[in-house]
C-alpha cells in the first residue's frame, strides 16, 4: 500500500484528489496539508511514499516544498498537480515522476500511481543492491497540448530541429525546447552520443552499426541514421568503451 500526501491550498481540490486516490486499491493512508509549511511539519512526523503537490500555493510553493523535501532522509516520490503547463520543465528538473493537469482525470491518475509504484520498486531494488535508492530520469514533454513525463531511457534517439529537439521513443516523438548541444552535453554520461549534426543516439538502443561502408550509419529501432565522417572517430571510441563491436 502506498502512503501519500496531498498538499494544496484549496480544500475542495484536496477532497477531489483524495476521493479519486481512495478508489485505487494501491493507495493506503492519505494525508492532507493546506500549505507547504503544514506539509513539512506533517512529513517530519509521518514520512510518506509519495507527495502530490500543488504548484501555486502561498508562502512555500510546490517547487519550494519539493526542494525542501530533497533534504529529507526519506524523500517521497513527487507528482505535481496544477492548472497550467508552464512549470513542466522545472518539475522535470526536480525529478518528479509525473505532472498532472487539473481537473485530474481518473484514468490519468491511475497511470500516475503506476509510475509512483514503479519508482518505489526501482528505489527498493537499488537500495537493497547498492545501499541507495534511485529513480529513472524523467523528462517533461508535450503532445497534443497535454504535458506528460517520459523516461529518458525510453528515448531511442534525438533529432535536431532548429532551437528545439525531437525525442523519439518506440511509441511516439516529442518536441522539447532544448537545443541539441545542451542534450549532448547533459546526456553524455547516460549513454547518448552524437553521430551527426542532426542526430544524438542512445547506445543502449542500437540494433545495427555499419561504420566500414562508404555511407556509415547506425540503426535504432526502425530508423537508419547517418554517421558523419567528422564524428566517426568519437563514435568508435564510445563503442569501444561500451564494448559494442560494429558490424561492417
Amino acid at each position: 500500500m502506498i502512503s501519500v500526501l496531498i498538499a494544496d491550498d484549496e480544500q475542495p481540490a484536496i477532497d477531489e484528489l483524495a476521493f479519486l486516490l481512495g478508489q485505487d486499491p494501491r493507495i493506503g493512508m492519505i494525508h492532507q496539508a493546506l500549505s507547504g509549511a503544514e506539509a513539512i511539519r506533517l512529513l517530519t512526523r509521518e514520512p510518506v511514499d509519495a507527495a502530490f503537490l500543488d504548484i501555486h500555493m502561498p508562502g512555500l510553493t510546490g517547487f519550494d516544498l519539493a526542494r525542501a523535501l530533497a533534504r529529507f532522509e526519506h524523500r517521497p516520490v513527487l507528482v505535481f498537480v496544477t492548472a497550467d503547463e508552464e512549470g513542466a520543465i522545472e518539475a522535470f528538473d526536480l525529478a518528479a515522476v509525473d505532472y498532472l493537469l487539473k481537473p485530474v482525470r481518473t484514468e490519468r491518475l491511475h497511470r500516475s500511481v503506476g509510475r509512483i509504484a514503479e519508482a518505489l520498486k526501482a528505489g527498493s531494488t537499488n537500495q537493497a543492491a547498492a545501499g541507495a535508492s534511485a529513480e529513472p530520469e524523467m523528462i517533461a514533454v508535450t503532445l497534443g497540448g497535454t504535458t506528460r513525463m517520459i523516461r529518458r531511457d525510453d528515448v531511442r534517439y534525438v533529432q535536431a530541429q532548429g532551437d528545439y529537439a525531437r525525442l523519439h521513443t518506440e511509441e511516439a516523438s516529442y518536441l522539447v525546447r532544448v537545443p541539441m548541444s545542451d542534450l549532448e552535453r547533459q546526456w553524455a554520461d547516460a549513454g547518448f552520443v552524437r553521430v551527426h549534426r542532426s542526430y544524438l543516439v542512445s547506445l543502449a538502443h542500437l540494433s545495427r552499426i555499419r561504420l566500414g561502408s562508404d555511407h556509415p550509419s547506425v540503426t535504432v529501432g526502425q530508423a537508419e541514421l547517418p554517421v558523419s565522417r567528422r564524428l566517426l572517430p568519437a563514435l568508435r571510441d564510445r563503442l569501444d568503451q561500451a564494448m559494442i563491436r560494429p558490424r561492417t
